[in-house]
């Protein structure tokens, strides 16, 4: 073993024992009732609808918003029958979806043609960006679910089975609606590899796509397209926001210009597409870090495929990651601490000993202290600050003291007239990490 390779498989194994402490970390706050993130409560709460015999997509003059596609509701609906809790369950399933695309990212580096050491490197790389430049594993949403089920799609089509990825990708896209770009870049591959195959591919995706949505409609009696297309503020800040999160692409999409390997062509496709979708994505307020998960996988099979001619690039790119992780860590990086959850558990007490209605942006602790959630603070929000939606009845109902209790992490969250309107008819009672806690003015 030489030099450069002994520096290679330190570097690997620094990285990989940095991504396992991380990933017991994250599995550890599985059960808790801490609030990791605003996406868990709203994803329970539609997972909750759906196991309460509610409307999965509430009729739009309502103030819950349901804008993802339908089968991760199912999926979480199903979890929270053994694990009784909605959070948990979808925290579950995000960590069982994680663990399988690393595995299924190891089988494509080595479908591709990557050894040993090239798939351990690429995994072990798609690891530590998802554990310490987010905190998507083992949060509650259906993201990592989405890719799972797109990576085996990829592994498929690999093989040759084009419409067994046909069918993946189309499943894949009724769980999270943003996952355009293996799609589209495998088919660009596959037409610059088999033209009929491409067709073939093409055919079964766009029919299979066709016959789901009417399906949805049928079943739910509105369109899905119209339903992911609900309104929000877009902004060049958040994108330039989001590419300055991009520091780890930067050492392998620079690799790939020098890599030399059949399947470059593909490398660059899909890194050119998961880019371009990142980049639309990110505009709309309220996207994370995880608009640009396909560019993170892309750059792991780059880096796996890279090593068999050099190392450096891998070697860089461990040290950029921990690198980050050594300046970065602290307490607040991820909300699961001794001090926050005791925080969570006096917040969500709070909350019970207020009976009634309430008005949660962050919706799992007032899910865990038994409230309904009614309204949608971000969806709705972003309808009132478009001009789609007038806030005039919300208004109302706060005046009218109609919620026993009100939680703001983001107090212009709704827009300036709600804003105005709980300033005063309620009174700020306390204030912390889980938000603002607001009760009626009597």
């Amino acid at each position: 073993m030489n030099a450069a390779t002994k520096v290679m498989w330190s570097a690997t194994a620094a990285l990989a024992l940095a991504a396992l402490f991380l990933l017991l970390r994250n599995s550890a706050a599985i059960p808790s009732l801490v609030a990791l993130d605003p996406n868990e409560g709203w994803n329970a709460a539609h997972a909750i609808a759906l196991m309460t015999g509610h409307p999965l997509y509430p009729p739009p003059t309502g103030l819950m918003v349901n804008n993802y596609p339908p089968l991760s509701f199912y999926a979480v609906a199903a979890m929270a029958a053994l694990t009784g809790d909605a959070v948990s369950a979808g925290r579950v399933l995000s960590l069982l979806s994680f663990l399988a695309a690393c595995a299924l990212i190891t089988a494509i580096a080595r479908r591709m043609g990557a050894g040993l050491a090239g798939a351990l490197a690429a995994v072990v790389f798609f690891a530590a960006v998802l554990l310490i430049a987010s905190d998507y594993v083992g949060m509650d949403d259906p993201q990592l679910l989405g890719h799972a089920l797109q990576l085996a799609a990829l592994l498929f089509l690999l093989r040759g089975q084009s419409l067994t990825a046909a069918a993946l990708f189309t499943v894949s896209l009724f769980v999270k609606h943003n996952l355009l770009a293996l799609p589209l870049a495998s088919m660009l591959w596959l037409w610059r590899q088999d033209r009929p195959g491409a067709l073939r591919f093409a055919g079964a995706t766009g029919g299979l796509l066709a016959l789901e949505l009417l399906l949805f409609r049928l079943t739910y009696g509105v369109s899905l397209l119209s339903v992911v297309a609900s309104p929000r503020l877009i902004s060049m800040s958040n994108v330039t926001s989001g590419i300055r999160h991009l520091w780890w692409a930067v050492l392998p999409l620079a690799a790939l210009i020098r890599l030399q390997h059949p399947k470059k062509a593909f490398c660059l496709i899909y890194a050119a597409s998961a880019l371009l979708f990142g980049v639309f994505f990110s505009a709309g307020d309220g996207v994370d870090t995880n608009a640009f998960f396909d560019l993170a996988i892309a750059c792991t099979l780059i880096l796996g495929l890279t090593i068999e001619q050099t190392a450096f690039p891998t070697v860089l790119s461990a040290a950029a990651l921990l690198g980050y992780l050594f300046f970065n860590f602290h307490d607040n990086n991820f909300f699961y601490t001794r001090a926050f959850a005791t925080q969570s558990a006096r917040d969500i007490a709070f909350l019970r000993s207020h009976p009634g209605p309430a008005l949660c942006d962050q919706i799992s602790p007032c899910l865990w202290a038994g409230k309904s959630a009614e309204v949608d603070p971000f969806n709705i929000g972003e309808q009132i600050k478009t001009g789609t939606r007038n806030p005039a009845a919300l208004v109302e109902m706060i005046a009218a003291h109609h919620f026993a209790v009100i939680q703001l992490q983001v107090q212009d969250m709704l827009g300036p007239e709600v804003q105005t309107a709980i300033a005063k008819h309620y009174r700020l009672d306390h204030s912390n990490d889980n938000g603002a806690f607001f009760t009626p003015l009597r």
